[in-house]
């Protein structure tokens, strides 16, 4: 069993192939690839976990769409002041297919 843990935006993600994952918009090349970076790769017993190795590794993926996420909502309100304010915020995502960890 090969996975690796790659870096998706702010956060990290375990991918095996074939794994979709929604993470922070990114940008594809003209065929709709990205490479991702790797933090950590298990391949079987052997656990690959230094930068000079996983410099070596590519974890491809293909972006499936771009999409936006839920609609979140920030009140803010102070009693006897008459302030109130209201925010939205919709995150920009993108989901992708792991193909390759090379």
């Amino acid at each position: 069993m090969v996975y690796a843990v790659v870096r998706a935006g702010g956060r990290q993600e375990k991918v095996e192939v074939g794994t979709i994952v929604t993470m922070d918009r990114i940008q594809a090349d003209k065929d709709g690839n990205v490479e991702l970076t790797p933090v950590l790769l298990v391949d079987g017993e052997k656990i690959t976990s230094d930068a000079e190795s996983l410099a070596k590794v590519t974890v491809t993926a293909e972006v499936l769409s771009d999409l936006r996420g839920p609609k979140i909502v920030i009140q803010k309100f102070k009693n006897k002041t008459g302030y109130k304010k209201r925010q939205g915020h919709r995150q920009e995502l993108t989901r992708v297919k792991i193909t390759g960890i090379k």
